[in-house]
């Protein structure tokens, strides 16, 4: 038992010579990680310079906004990529370990993730065809349909805007396989407004009135095909419509303009707007009387 003991008590007065042996190694380890975290602090510094200058340059070349927002971020990527593969060298990892590691390892990465892969194409796939740019308000179809003002477009998701102040992240994938309607692609929209009327109002009249403030209006295209028409005859109403072209900025100021100014009209000239109703009729068989 006391042999037992002191075997014990010799490898426990080993331990303090053991750490005072390997002191030096573990004082250089720890040197070497302080090193590689100020690398990589200084190193992201240079990146966010470097991707400050190149946006900066791509400005001044008036390259699309779009365009620069994607290139930065994809240089982001690679840029750190780049730095997080000098520091792995640098703790005596070989270039050519690191290059299969980063191989397999963007193997694994790309078949968990080819929804990310499919959004990088398909932002790649937007850049290239500019279905839109930043700045443009578009309309997503579909199911779970969704609009607004693109502000941004990066390698795997584009932005909005919508017009209660959110942001509306669409990865790209979902976007370039999606029916976009771009709103403010061209300088013009084509307005269209139908109101009904009565069937013993003027439809003459009504008709006059709606060419009078067409032209009076200060955003409408008197010039470019302005329509006044009746479109139907409803089973309340008849339906008065007229089309004319508008800039795009001011197409909604101008359609609820538009519609204001056709209430006051219509009421000032007697001119009655239904609401839907049903008359109903009844007769009386003479025998029944």
């Amino acid at each position: 038992m006391e042999a037992q003991v002191q075997e014990i008590s010799k490898e426990i007065n080993k331990f303090p010579q053991y750490i005072e042996d390997k002191l030096p190694a573990i004082t250089g380890f720890c040197i070497r990680i302080v090193i590689a975290l100020l690398v990589f602090w200084l190193g992201g510094k240079v990146i966010r310079w470097l991707l400050k200058v190149m946006r900066r340059s791509l400005g001044r070349a008036n390259v699309d906004e779009g365009v620069v927002q994607f290139a930065c971020s994809l240089s982001k990527v690679v840029l750190y990529v780049i730095l997080i593969f000098n520091i792995a060298t640098y703790f005596g990892v070989k270039e050519s370990s690191v290059a299969a590691l980063l191989g397999t390892a963007g193997v694994t990465i790309g078949l968990a993730l080819q929804g990310g892969l499919a959004n990088i194409a398909g932002g790649m796939m937007i850049l290239l065809f500019k279905p839109f740019q930043v700045g443009d308000y578009i309309v997503q179809s579909g199911q779970l349909g969704c609009e607004g003002t693109v502000i941004k477009i990066e390698i795997c998701y584009t932005t909005l805007l919508s017009i209660d102040n959110k942001h509306v992240v669409i990865p790209n994938g979902t976007l370039s396989n999606s029916i976009i309607t771009n709103v403010t692609a061209r300088d013009q929209r084509k307005l269209e407004i139908k109101v009904g009327i009565s069937y013993q109002s003027d439809m003459h009249k009504a008709k006059e009135i709606l060419e009078r403030l067409l032209k009076e209006d200060p955003d409408t295209k008197e010039d470019e095909g302005m329509v006044v028409f009746v479109d139907s005859l409803g089973d309340s109403s008849v339906i008065m419509g007229f089309r004319v072209w508008v800039p795009t900025d001011s197409y909604w100021p101008a359609r609820w303009r538009l519609n204001e100014r056709i209430k006051e009209e219509f009421d000032a000239n007697g001119i009655e707007i239904p609401y839907n109703q049903l008359d109903v009729h009844v007769y009386q068989k003479e025998n029944e009387r």
